[in-house]
């Protein structure tokens, strides 16, 4: 008879001998330093640095496009949500994925396939098949972002772990600060390709330095299953419901497109609900949402991710084709929001500890809804309100920071000890389903708007500067609600984020 136990050790003992031949040791001139666990959150900061620096840039980069292939707007935005999305279709994925077949692998091919589908972006000879490119890139920084605090957490223990993270953490913020400088600087001396290509030495540094300095994988969960039918139902339920937003203009909202999409998202999120409901072992564990602290700050996250990016999405048409800016210049005027979410990030973090959730969240999402009052008002394409036009940008930057990192803190530590994983894994998903979904109802609301002040809201090429600051303050509008919403939901969760059960029944 067979032994029960022998198939699951037997599968173990080949992934083990899997592992051992897929993912070397580091190199020992690097692995006997005593610096060695800070080159691997060095390794690791490239990879964190370079995805936000990409998903900064290429914000910078649209109204380029828009008039580098005369495309309508709604096709200019895939360039950016096409990344996000694949990032968040693919990051539960890959986290599961690394846990089967290491981490060290999937890493550093991640940065292999990012390079990849960045160089392809350089090369795309047209519109649409740059955003296939950028679907592949996407994919890389998946695998990027899936494994990224699973390596530093491992090779930091338990006390050097929230002085590692936050070196990690600073990296992204300096990636997410620099991207629309960089871009600026790109697009106003070179062609729009380099905005791809510099990602090109940046990502083969990455691979290098993680194939000799990143440690084998170890301790990874044994006996985990792989939910197939969740991974071929989520990144097709996020494109179907992100298109719904996004050609809502294009298609017209009585279109029988428009309606049958909808639909389809509609069945393909039941579906993906009720196969996560019954897995064994689902990408994504809807029992997290249980917890009204994990509903409402999940809910609140991705509200004010559609704000911060829609934002970014904004500003660039506005400042460039509005005020007269030149690229670079309104990519350093963008940069003021990321740099002071970056200053009042450790605000909220400290008041968070002292007073709990609530009241960080809440405050930081009332500031961003009194700035999105005031960009309203002042925004005129007159020289004279650029100086509030910045001023309104960064307290938008300051609300972010005081909401982001309480928010992420309190879903975290809502979950239950054996669930924090997925808790974590869900942030990433909130972040990118909130970055799809505002850029794309910015794009479409924007359009609308241009309709109904030009008669055509094919793009922002022919909207004069009156015109474009009527569509933009509507759009305003928008962000202005979002963030009230937040708000509320950010006070609904408990006053004091209590310490979860070990389970959720």
């Amino acid at each position: 008879m067979n032994d029960p136990v022998a198939g699951p050790a037997s599968l173990a003992a080949v992934r083990d001998a899997i592992l051992r031949a897929h993912e070397p040791p580091a190199a020992r001139v690097f692995a006997d330093w005593k610096s060695y666990r800070w080159l691997v959150v060095g390794t690791v900061c490239i990879g964190g640095f370079m995805g936000q620096v990409d998903a900064s840039i290429t914000q910078v980069v649209l109204p380029r496009l828009e008039a580098e292939f005369n495309a309508p707007l709604s096709a200019v935005t895939w360039v950016a949500v096409a990344y996000v999305l694949a990032m968040g279709a693919f990051l539960p994925i890959f986290g599961r994925l690394a846990d089967m077949l290491g981490r060290k692998l999937l890493y550093t091919f991640g940065f292999l396939l990012f390079v990849l589908g960045s160089a392809l972006c350089g090369f795309a000879p047209n519109l649409g098949v740059l955003i296939v490119f950028r679907l592949l890139q996407g994919i890389g920084g998946a695998m990027l972002a899936a494994n990224s605090v699973a390596i530093v957490v491992a090779i930091a223990g338990r006390e050097w772990r929230g002085r590692a993270l936050g070196v990690q953490s600073a990296a992204q913020a300096i990636g997410l600060s620099a991207g629309p400088a960089i871009g600026g600087l790109l697009l106003e001396t070179l062609d729009w390709r380099w905005v791809f290509w510099v990602n090109l030495p940046v990502g083969l540094a990455g691979a290098v330095a993680g194939w000799f300095l990143l440690p084998p994988s170890r301790d990874l969960p044994r006996g985990a299953g792989f939910d197939w039918t969740g991974a071929l139902l989520i990144a097709p339920a996020l494109i179907a419901l992100v298109a719904v937003l996004n050609e809502a203009h294009d298609w017209g909202v009585t279109s029988p497109l428009f309606l049958g999409v909808s639909l389809l998202a509609a069945v393909l999120l039941v579906l993906f609900v009720r196969a996560e409901r019954r897995a064994a072992d689902p990408l994504v564990d809807l029992t997290l949402f249980r917890r009204r602290e994990i509903s409402c700050g999940s809910i609140a996250g991705i509200l004010a991710y559609a704000t911060l990016f829609g934002v970014f999405f904004l500003m660039p048409f506005v400042l460039v084709r509005a005020y007269g800016d030149g690229i670079f210049v309104a990519g350093l005027r963008l940069c003021i929001v990321p740099v002071m979410l970056a200053v009042a990030a450790p605000i909220g973090g400290a008041l968070s500890d002292k007073f709990g959730p609530r009241i960080p969240t809440a405050a930081g999402m009332l500031v961003c809804a009194a700035a999105s009052a005031m960009l309203y008002a002042v925004m005129d394409s007159t020289p004279e309100s650029l100086l509030p036009v910045m001023i309104a940008l960064g307290i938008i930057g300051i609300g972010q920071g005081l909401f982001i990192s309480p928010n992420n803190s309190a879903i975290v530590s809502a979950a239950p000890k054996n669930l924090t994983g997925e808790a974590s894994g869900l942030l990433n998903v909130v972040r990118s389903v909130g970055v799809s979904a505002g850029v794309a109802a910015a794009s479409s609301l924007l359009m609308w708007q241009l309709a109904e002040l030009t008669g055509s809201g094919h793009n922002t090429l022919h909207a004069n500067a009156h015109e474009l600051i009527g569509a933009a303050r509507a759009v305003v509008v928008m962000f202005g609600a979002f963030a009230a919403v937040a708000a509320v939901l950010s006070l609904a969760r408990s006053a004091e984020s209590r310490p979860a059960k070990d389970t959720l029944a």
